[in-house]
């Protein structure tokens, strides 16, 4: 006989099916070959383009960045790598670099100290930090620092949404408009029933947490940044919920949103797009980035 369902435990799915829905890897065979490439390009970026890499924007050994100029005053995009906040680094996040400074936009590939070796609180502050130090020291590398723009993937995607939201700037000395414009890909927004499944073994969330780094609960009263929301056709029905529940959220405070499917993409490569000049990500995102201001 089938097995019969537990107590509901989040809008209507026991554990098991949580599990199931925010369990990215079983979407496809094997994540190996996408984090492969990931490490593979990003390794040719760094070796063929201007960089400078290690670049320290606070005290810990993570708090690192490499930087790929495009040349003087050029908007920055600052891109957030995924790993369910457990895995991954900058190395693994330079895969964009040479189609977007050939547009004019320089890249930075950031790195962030990893769960359960920090706090999700940590996480966000080490990125929250990285941005004040690109306002403050980012025209040593050519950056216009009144024109920087994040983006990021899975739990980097959740790290774009809680750089975008939030009541953080003032602490770290940078203008509630500090980004201008972001790219949220496949993230998570709500996390509940991530504090309800397998991921919470390494993040360690309790309510309170959930409370405080669940972009959706932090939205901006005004003034939200123009933002980018996408996911791939094979995502889980959660992972699809968020981002579209995300992107309503922004719309109906009358927010500038763009959101998009790609149908023949899954959770693990559909940011490979980026390295593609003639992809709708690169093309929307290089509009929204270019078309700021000039």
């Amino acid at each position: 006989m089938p097995k019969a369902p537990g107590p509901e435990l989040y809008r209507g799915m026991d554990r098991a099916t949580l599990e199931r829905e925010y369990d990215a890897r079983a979407t496809v065979p094997s994540i190996d070959p996408f984090l492969e490439r990931y490490a593979a390009i990003s390794a040719d970026m760094r070796a063929t383009l201007p960089c400078h890499l290690d670049v320290s924007y606070g005290p810990s050994d993570a708090e690192t960045m490499d930087v790929f100029p495009a040349g003087p005053n050029a908007p920055v995009f600052v891109f957030i790598h995924g790993g369910y906040w457990r895995l991954l680094s900058k190395d693994d996040s330079a895969f964009m670099a040479e189609v977007f400074t050939r547009a004019g936009v320089s890249v930075v590939a950031l790195n962030y100290a990893l769960a359960p070796a920090v706090s999700l609180d940590e996480i966000v502050r080490q990125c929250r930090a990285a941005i004040a130090w690109i306002y403050a020291n980012g025209r040593e590398f050519g950056i216009d620092c009144d024109r920087i723009f994040v983006g990021g993937n899975s739990a980097g995607g959740h790290l774009v949404g809680m750089l975008t939201c939030g009541d953080w700037h003032d602490a770290f000395g940078v203008r509630p408009d500090v980004i201008k414009g972001a790219l949220a890909v496949s993230g998570l927004f709500d996390l509940e029933p991530v504090r309800l499944c397998v991921p919470n073994e390494w993040l360690r969330l309790d309510e309170d947490a959930v409370a405080r780094n669940s972009p959706i609960l932090h939205l901006p009263e005004r003034n939200g940044c123009p933002l980018l929301v996408s996911w791939a056709g094979s995502e889980t029905s959660e992972f699809k919920r968020q981002s579209r529940e995300f992107a309503d959220a922004w719309t109906a405070r009358d927010f500038p949103c763009t959101a998009f499917e790609l149908s023949a993409r899954n959770h693990f490569d559909l940011i490979l797009d980026l390295a593609d000049p003639d992809s709708r990500m690169t093309r929307e995102t290089l509009s929204m980035i270019t078309d700021d201001g000039d």
